[in-house]
């Protein structure tokens, strides 16, 4: 328990040290669905209270489904603003999935209705926003506010391939969300790609240059 508290007291380290310098409120951004086959980029960004503590924040993808979905309500209901965007499989074709990842975290950021003094992004790379970005490598488990853009993010998307199952039912969306499993890569030699499968991604997969 005791470092399940530390934990949590430390994801606001980041944020804790720019209130210090005088800089809020401070948003955190991150992403879902940069690796999967199938399926849109998503991207959340959020504002939470300053030192607003929430009980099992951390990365989305160090939670079982159940907790983020818990949390997923938290955030929604706590935070000062927040902003959630997808960008379709046919934009990540169409300019690559960095380019359509940096489009959702500009589209989250721009729903934002409180004007962020600065912007925290999962990551090493800015994707170019209104507001000054500050870049952190694995920031999901480093930034209370990125923790919790990464769960908007990754529960709203994994929400969607829920409901794509219905409609593409032969892929499994439902269980690996797009991502490649074996399970994933045995339906499409079967039955070939859908309207959501990310062609760009699949070319070694069809033997296309």
């Amino acid at each position: 328990m005791n470092n399940r508290q530390k934990e949590s007291v430390d994801l606001w380290q980041i944020e804790r040290s720019l209130f210090a310098q005088g800089i809020h409120p401070i948003a955190g951004i991150d992403e879902a669905g940069r690796g999967p086959l199938a399926g849109p980029v998503c991207a959340a960004a959020v504002i939470l209270p300053e030192g607003l503590v929430i009980e099992g924040l951390n990365d989305s993808k160090k939670l079982s489904d159940k907790k983020r979905r818990a949390l997923y309500d938290i955030i929604i209901n706590q935070a000062v603003a927040y902003g959630i965007a997808l960008v379709d499989e046919k934009t990540v074709d169409e300019i690559n999935i960095l380019q359509a990842t940096f489009l959702a975290m500009r589209q989250a950021a721009e729903q934002l209705t409180v004007q962020p003094a600065l912007a925290l992004v999962d990551g090493n790379r800015a994707p170019g926003l209104r507001v000054p970005v500050q870049t952190v490598v694995k920031g999901d488990s480093l930034s209370a506010n990125i923790a919790a853009a990464s769960i908007l993010a990754k529960v709203t998307r994994d929400r969607l391939m829920e409901r794509l199952d219905a409609e593409y039912p032969q892929y499994g969306f439902a269980v690996h969300k797009g991502y490649g499993t074996k399970a994933h890569y045995a339906a499409l030699r079967e039955y070939g790609p859908c309207p959501i499968h990310r062609m760009t991604f699949l070319k070694k997969f069809y033997g296309q240059d």
